[in-house]
């Protein structure tokens, strides 16, 4: 590892996404391209997609950030998904993490997270590289409900009805006297009408649980899109991205907005009560002297835009080109958004909108293909109920040898695109468009 000391990054979701590539980069620097990483599956492990995922993962931090990583798998050398290793592959595993330069772990459940790591007896390696501050490690949306003293089981609460309930965390902040629960996807709005921010919990549940933990500890929340870097070295706290870390007691909140950074020993302070809360917290937190306002680099805002937002962008742009009739800004937002959907391919966490995006894109491409086949037939739904007369007029000239008015209505027509073959059935026309434009139609009068 080039770097001399360690980093704990906690992620509140979008670790794999667009909007976390700069802040990768930014670690991957801080150990070297050439770093040993190491991407732990456990939290996803029990799913029967987990390889895809790992896949994606893997070709993520390729492709983005120019990270080689392996994979920790959660399973037996037989490919039990599960089942506890033996001795001689629990230890492997171990060994791989704790010399591991950075270690990443995301999306799936806390709980499962939990009981794997304590059988593998992997959140003691967890727990001894912060203690040391060694590495790079990373712990984003399920894995960061972990590290805190209790822990979130969120498959259970939000998906099964079970009583929400504290869970025994792996406890990797009590080194940095940080005695908190961390929640991710603190801010999450996909209930629409119903509440699912604070990881799905929402107020109510959030308020009965909160009162649940001693009196020196806090709910440490994390927006989505959103990261909290503790540098071991220099005990120091910096909120990266596009929302904001809650420090949140008995419902009193403390916001530190992206781009700030602060001492770690004034998070323990908010953490334990020693300093009453506030409502925000102002950017000039971690030293009165210095100017520590947030620009795009520390905050992450010039990075890509989160898919909902991107989205949202593309169709807008669609509804305004067909409005305007113009075919081409219309098939470039549908290229657009084909684009937007690729580049979040690799998200670990596939319920975080792909599925929607691509019915957008569906609809959006319906859309076209109606409008395209309006354009289509034209020349036979517009151009032909104008012809019929016409063609029927010219035909009762030659009738009545008026030959030069006819001529004159074959010429007109010839000017705007369309050619009539005179045969001895009738009169048959042929749009061939403006200035030599591709043929498109035919018809026949009597």
């Amino acid at each position: 590892m080039n770097a001399g000391h360690g980093l704990l990054v906690l992620m509140g979701s979008g670790e794999t996404s667009p909007t976390m590539v700069t802040l990768h980069r930014e670690l991957v620097a801080h150990v070297g391209g050439d770093a040993d990483a190491v991407i732990l599956e456990t939290p996803y492990g029990f799913q029967v997609n987990r390889d895809d995922i790992s896949t994606r993962a893997r070709e993520y931090f390729r492709r983005s950030v120019g990270l080689t990583t392996v994979v920790a798998p959660d399973t037996h050398t037989d490919g039990r998904s599960g089942d506890a290793p033996g001795d001689g592959d629990a230890d492997r595993l171990r060994d791989l993490v704790r010399r591991a330069d950075w270690v990443f772990s995301g999306p799936g459940s806390p709980s499962y997270a939990l009981n794997r790591w304590r059988t593998l007896r992997l959140g003691e390696i967890l727990r001894e590289r912060v203690a040391r501050g060694y590495g790079v490690t990373v712990m984003a949306s399920a894995a960061a409900c972990t590290v805190g003293f209790a822990a979130l089981p969120v498959y259970e609460v939000y998906k099964a009805g079970h009583t929400p309930a504290w869970l025994t965390g792996l406890d990797l902040l009590g080194a940095l006297g940080l005695p908190v629960a961390v929640i991710p996807h603190y801010d999450n709005a996909e209930g629409g009408t119903h509440d699912t921010r604070f990881c799905y919990l929402g107020e109510p549940r959030l308020h009965g649980l909160e009162h649940e933990l001693p009196d020196e500890s806090a709910v440490l929340g994390i927006d989505e899109h959103t990261a909290v870097i503790l540098d071991l070295g220099t005990s120091s706290v910096r909120v990266w991205g596009r929302g904001v870390m809650t420090v949140r007691r008995r419902g009193s909140s403390t916001l530190v907005p992206g781009g700030t950074t602060l001492p770690l020993e004034r998070l323990r302070r908010l953490v334990t009560g020693a300093e009453p809360a506030a409502v925000p917290l102002p950017h000039r937190l971690a030293d009165d002297a210095a100017d520590t306002a947030p620009d795009a680099a520390a905050t992450g805002s010039g990075d890509a835009a989160t898919l909902q937002e991107a989205v949202a962008a593309a169709e807008l742009r669609f509804d305004s080109a067909q409005e305007a009739r113009d075919a081409a800004t219309m098939a470039g937002a549908v290229v657009e958004l084909e684009s937007v959907i690729a580049a979040w391919s690799a998200d670990m966490e596939e319920d975080q909108g792909g599925e929607w995006a691509r019915t957008v894109l569906h609809g959006m491409i319906r859309r076209l293909a109606q409008a395209a086949g309006r354009g289509l037939s034209e020349p036979e739904h517009t151009l032909g109920r104008i012809l019929v007369p016409l063609l029927g007029l010219r035909t009762r000239l030659r009738s009545d040898g008026a030959y030069d008015l006819a001529d004159e209505v074959r010429e007109a027509l010839a000017a705007g695109g369309v050619q009539l073959y005179d045969t001895a059935e009738g009169s048959a026309w042929r749009w061939e468009g403006k200035s030599g434009d591709q043929q498109t139609d035919s018809r026949s009068e009597a």
